[in-house]
C-alpha cells in the first residue's frame, strides 16, 4: 500500500469514531415527565417505575438513547412553573399526570406533543377535540368520565345503608374537574336519599376543618373525587375518616392500601404502561392529534375488610364477590 493511501485510510479510520459518536448524540432523544404530586410519594414512584419498565421493553433506556427530564410538584401552585421549565428544555414529548398538569402545559404550548394519564373527561375540559380525533397536541388515557362519579355513591349506600349525609371531598379550583364530579353525584343523590355537602381540601388545614365540621352531624359518609388534593392528603383524610367513623369511598386503590375503606377506579399503573407505547409512537414520528384517546380498560374495586370491621360495617357478600382485591 502506498504511503499516501495509508495516510488517507488512517485519517478516515480516525474520523470514523467521531462520526459514530456524532450519530449517537443525534440518536439521544428527550422526554419530559410532569407529575403534580411529590416525588417521594410511593405511589408516584411505582407509576414512574412502570412507565420506565415499559419504555425499556420498547427499546428506550434513560441515559442511553433517551434522556428523561422530571418535574414533580408537591405544591399545586408550582405546576405552571414546572410546566414552563420542561417546555424550555425542548423535549420531543411530555408525559403528563392528571388534569392540572395537562392544563398547565397547554396554557404554555399547543405545539409540543403531550401524552396524558389519569385525566378526567379531556373533551369537556378542552384538552382534545374528541376522543377518536384529539386534533391538537395532546392525547392519552382517561381516568373515567365524570358520570362514573355516581358509582361512588352507589357503593357507599350499598356498604353503609344508614348514610344519609355525604361529604364530597374536592378542590374545584384545580384542573376544572372537581365541580363536574360533584354535579354527577348530585344528579343521583335524591334517588339514594342522601344530602350532599362539598368539603374543601385545598390544604391540610382545610381538610381537617371540613371533615371535622361535617362529622358533627349524624349518619355521615365521604366520597373523595378524582382530583389531586385528596390524593396528596390521603393519609390525613383516611385518618380523619377513621377517627370520626365515617365510611368513605375513594377513587383509587392506593387509598385502600393506605387504610381506606373501599375504592373504585381505573388501574393507573396499566395506563402508565400504555402511555409508554404512545410516547414510543410519538418519538417514531406519529402525531398526538392522530392517536385516539383511550378510556380505561381496567377498573379496580378494592375493599379493606379490616377498616370495615373497625367501622362496624358488614360487607355484603354480593359486594365481596365483585371485588378485584380484598385486603384483610
Amino acid at each position: 500500500m502506498k504511503r499516501r493511501e495509508f495516510i488517507t485510510l488512517l485519517g478516515g479510520a480516525a474520523a470514523w469514531p467521531l462520526a459514530a459518536r456524532a450519530q449517537q448524540v443525534e440518536r439521544m432523544r428527550r422526554i419530559g415527565v410532569l407529575v403534580n404530586r411529590p416525588a417521594d410519594d410511593p405511589d408516584v414512584q411505582h407509576l414512574v417505575a412502570a412507565f420506565l419498565r415499559e419504555l425499556q421493553l420498547l427499546g428506550w433506556r434513560d441515559g442511553n438513547n433517551v434522556r428523561i427530564e422530571y418535574r414533580f410538584a408537591a405544591d399545586q401552585g408550582s405546576v405552571p412553573r414546572y410546566a414552563a421549565e420542561l417546555i424550555a428544555l425542548a423535549p420531543e414529548v411530555i408525559l403528563a399526570y392528571s388534569n392540572p398538569s395537562v392544563a398547565a402545559l397547554q396554557q404554555a404550548t399547543r405545539a409540543l406533543p403531550i401524552v396524558f394519564i389519569a385525566v378526567s373527561d379531556p373533551v369537556v375540559t378542552g384538552f382534545v377535540e374528541s376522543l377518536a380525533r384529539p386534533g391538537g397536541n395532546a392525547t392519552g388515557f382517561t381516568s373515567a368520565e365524570f358520570g362514573m362519579s355516581a358509582k361512588s355513591l352507589e357503593l357507599l349506600k350499598e356498604l353503609a345503608p344508614r348514610v344519609t349525609r355525604v361529604g364530597v371531598l374536592q378542590d374545584p379550583s384545580l384542573g376544572g374537574v372537581g365541580a363536574p364530579q360533584f354535579a354527577a353525584i348530585q344528579a343521583v343523590a335524591g334517588s339514594f336519599g342522601v344530602e350532599l355537602s362539598s368539603l374543601g381540601v385545598r390544604d391540610a388545614g382545610e381538610v381537617e376543618r371540613s371533615i371535622t365540621a361535617f362529622a358533627r352531624g349524624a349518619n355521615g359518609g365521604l366520597i373523595a373525587t378524582r382530583t389531586a388534593a385528596p390524593i396528596i392528603h390521603r393519609d390525613l383524610i383516611i385518618g380523619l375518616a377513621a377517627r370520626y367513623r365515617l365510611p368513605a369511598v375513594y377513587p383509587l386503590r392506593l387509598f385502600v392500601t393506605s387504610g381506606g375503606l373501599i375504592s373504585h377506579g381505573p388501574d393507573i399503573v396499566d395506563q402508565c404502561r400504555h402511555a409508554a407505547g404512545y410516547v414510543d409512537r410519538v418519538l417514531k414520528g406519529e402525531k398526538a392529534a392522530d392517536l385516539p384517546v383511550q378510556n380505561p380498560t381496567k377498573y379496580e374495586l378494592v375493599i379493606n375488610l379490616k377498616t370495615a370491621k373497625a367501622l362496624g360495617l358488614e360487607v355484603p357478600p354480593s359486594l365481596l364477590a365483585r371485588a378485584d382485591e380484598v385486603i384483610e
